[in-house]
């Protein structure tokens, strides 16, 4: 991370253990009786709630080798779960406290040994180090330098490149920042988009992409020279076909396709495998109707294989499977207020929400029947064997999930 620790803040971090707060406090709740009641929410394919925040959750992060999941909440924690506990009943977490401040953006260090947050007061970027310790825990340390105030207005994303070599931030203006590990701005965007309402780096980290109040998505290439060195920002290509402002979109996991949604009452996928240096453009691969995206802010996740589009509008979550463009699942009022983020883990097998204290995890059942869907297929084109064998026992486990959850459609 090429970052000096020498003078850290306080360090903070406590082991593995179960989300119980001591006595005192549970007298001092108690006598707190204007505390909020927890939403209570039930559904045959909620695999799980996370349970140990006190103020509502605004972000999450799952880091990139699968093994935590990071949320971030007002009650100036950090908490780092682990996802083997997830269908287990008992949701360990780690806390790492924000000093002074809260955290409204949280995201991993490709490495995992790091995150980045985005101050709510500060209206800065700081820096978290895990050090692992003796008794499995570890210790969150701050940085003693948080990054230099730059962005005008509110900053609604911050990412890092899956490289490690770049971190990005936006903001509702028309700003995109590209900063490099050490706080310094590499460049500045202009997206010229009225307003940016979500800007990402794609996971292979090649691209920066942004959307606002215009219909179309606008992606850009973070050139690096051979060396690793920074060399410019230029304009890649565009995904033109929405007919009003684009509220939000997402990557696959390979980088290859893109899904957003409009105020137009749609979404799209797109195919961006394409040669845009010799203009390539994109391709329209589905159009889906969203109604509720042309009167509410709608949040959208795609699954790692691109197979299936979650869109949150309000406090209810749709899904749809991107083959056909069908609704294939609907969670109504999941939390208690609005949904504030929206993610697949990094199997795919589950999805992501949160709003209110705690975080919902769902079985993504329309993953699963898509497994079965391209199983038979291949199946019915398998030439030998071994690849038919392979074939069946995905099919088979796809099939076996989907029964024990009672999703096996007849």
């Amino acid at each position: 991370w090429g970052l000096s620790f020498s003078s850290c803040q306080k360090a903070n971090g406590f082991p593995l253990s179960k989300s119980s707060a001591s006595k005192k406090q549970k007298q001092h709740q108690r006598i707190r009786k204007e505390k909020p009641q927890q939403h209570n929410f039930t559904h045959r394919l909620l695999a799980a709630a996370l349970k140990s925040h006190s103020g509502n959750i605004s972000c999450m992060d799952f880091s990139s080798n699968g093994k935590y999941l990071a949320t971030c909440a007002d009650d100036r924690t950090v908490r780092i779960w682990s996802t083997k506990d997830f269908l287990q009943r008992e949701h360990r977490s780690m806390r790492a406290n924000v000093e002074l401040d809260h955290a409204t953006l949280v995201r991993f260090s490709p490495d995992c040994r790091a995150f980045i947050v985005w101050l709510a007061s500060g209206d800065t970027l700081r820096v978290f180090k895990m050090t692992k310790r003796e008794d499995g825990g570890y210790t969150f340390t701050a940085t003693p330098e948080d990054f230099p105030k730059k962005h005008k207005a509110p900053v609604i994303n911050i990412a890092i490149a899956g490289t490690g070599k770049f971190i990005m931030t936006v903001s509702s203006d028309t700003t995109v920042l590209i900063w490099n590990l050490k706080g310094q701005v590499l460049s500045t965007i202009n997206t010229n988009q009225m307003n940016n309402t979500h800007a990402a780096i794609s996971p292979c980290s090649r691209f920066v992409a942004s959307c606002g109040f215009t219909p179309d998505v606008k992606v850009w290439e973070v050139c690096f020279g051979k060396k690793g060195d920074f060399q410019e920002v230029v304009r890649a290509f565009e995904l033109k076909g929405h007919s009003a402002a684009v509220q939000s979109f997402a990557f696959s996991n390979d980088s290859r396709r893109m899904a957003s949604v409009s105020k137009d009452g749609t979404w799209k996928l797109w195919d961006i495998d394409v040669e845009y240096k010799k203009q390539q453009d994109p391709y329209l691969l589905r159009t889906g109707r969203f109604e509720e995206a042309g009167t509410m802010l709608c949040r959208l996740a795609l699954s790692p294989d691109a197979q299936v589009l979650a869109l949150a509008s309000g406090r209810s979550i749709h899904l749809f499977n991107t083959r056909r463009g069908e609704k294939e699942e609907c969670f109504e009022q999941v939390h208690g207020e609005c949904i504030t983020d929206l993610s697949f883990d990094i199997t795919g097998r589950f999805l992501a929400s949160c709003g209110d204290r705690a975080v919902r995890l769902f079985h993504n059942t329309p993953g699963h029947r898509a497994v079965m869907e391209e199983m038979q297929g291949h199946l019915k084109r398998a030439s030998n064997d071994s690849t038919r064998q392979r074939l069946q026992q995905q099919l088979t486990q796809a099939q076996e999930t989907l029964k024990s959850l009672g999703a096996l459609k007849k």
